[in-house]
């Protein structure tokens, strides 16, 4: 049975809260842990619901990773479609704050089907959501 599918809002003020820090992460303070975490295992489940399937494994370690993309499951072993990427580096992709053409030094991809996460990013665009509210 499929996780519940995360709060919009609630999806949205994770990531809101680490825009700052995304934007200028050289002058502003690395957010704590916890709100990083947050941030990314809601925008992973927000793309879990919005791409659902098993083909492609998209990895932000230490805070997750989700199955998405319609195809085969993958159920043992290391997934043939993977897309991996540090805190910072998923969180400007699902922000909409840097493209999926912009990251490729700062994804690791593997598998023909990987890159089809783009289709579904950003999580939330930034450039389209107040940040006051």
């Amino acid at each position: 049975m499929p996780r519940r599918a995360p709060d919009p809002a609630h999806v949205r003020e994770d990531l809101l809260a680490v825009v700052p820090w995304v934007r200028d992460p050289d002058t502003v303070e690395r957010p704590p842990r916890p709100v990083l975490a947050a941030a990314v295992r809601s925008s992973l489940r927000s793309l879990e619901h919005r791409a659902p399937g098993h083909s492609v494994e998209v990895r932000v370690p230490p805070f997750g990773a989700v199955q998405c993309i319609e195809g085969p499951r993958h159920t043992r072993g290391t997934p043939p479609n993977v897309v991996e990427t540090d805190a910072a580096t998923w969180l400007a992709l699902a922000l909409g704050l840097l493209t999926w053409e912009g990251a490729t030094d700062r994804v690791s991809v593997s598998g023909h089907r990987a890159p089809e996460i783009a289709r579904w990013l950003p999580v939330v665009d930034v450039h389209r959501t107040s940040e006051n509210g």
